[in-house]
């Protein structure tokens, strides 16, 4: 399977994006990612999504990808239902956001002996925003999907976001949060 089919594979969701221009280069921008992280794609789809909760984390890096960018685009739908020329959501921008806001992710993880994924050496330096806005202008990336890409994680609370942002960084965290901070009763 080329790299293209792989992303393709792993990212059903990039049929969403309605400007062919943009759906190019968010493809290109993970193809060139697989092509530099140590990770295969397969490795994408069983590896745990975030270090930081634990050993025994059952969902997947694609899972949690894929949730938050579904999530996104149900809330951004939403939200141009309800709220029409008052709030308006770039849904491609949005859906490419969503789709790139952990690319670089990619070049942050590293498989240690036991196969385990850790942050590398890489990723002590530079977080995931930074890597993936840095991949995603190399591919002509949009400011505005960049934007979101910087802004979804931590660091973007350091920043106005738009709109779009605000939305995938919730996707994101309401994703995200419950897995690390949850009561188990």
């Amino acid at each position: 399977m080329t790299i293209q089919e792989q992303v393709l594979h792993l990212w059903p969701e990039l049929e969403w994006i309605s400007d062919p221009d943009l759906r190019g280069k968010t493809a290109r921008t993970w193809e060139i990612a697989l092509e530099r992280s140590v990770l295969s794609a397969d490795d994408l789809r069983t590896i745990p999504f975030t270090l930081l909760c634990g050993p025994n984390l059952k969902v997947s890096f694609m899972d949690h990808k894929r949730a938050v960018v579904h999530v996104a685009r149900d809330a951004g739908n939403k939200m141009n239902e309800f709220f029409k020329d008052e709030l308006p959501v770039n849904m491609d921008v949005l859906i490419a956001g969503a789709i790139l806001a952990d690319v670089g992710k990619l070049l942050e993880y590293e498989l240690n002996a036991e196969g385990k994924s850790v942050q590398g050496r890489y990723g002590k330096y530079l977080r995931h925003p930074f890597s993936g806005v840095s991949l995603a202008e190399e591919c002509g990336v949009p400011p505005e999907v960049c934007h979101i890409i910087a802004t979804h994680a931590g660091e973007g609370n350091m920043v106005k976001r738009t709109t779009e942002a605000y939305v995938v960084h919730h996707a994101d965290f309401m994703t995200f949060e419950p897995f690390r901070e949850r009561l188990i009763i």
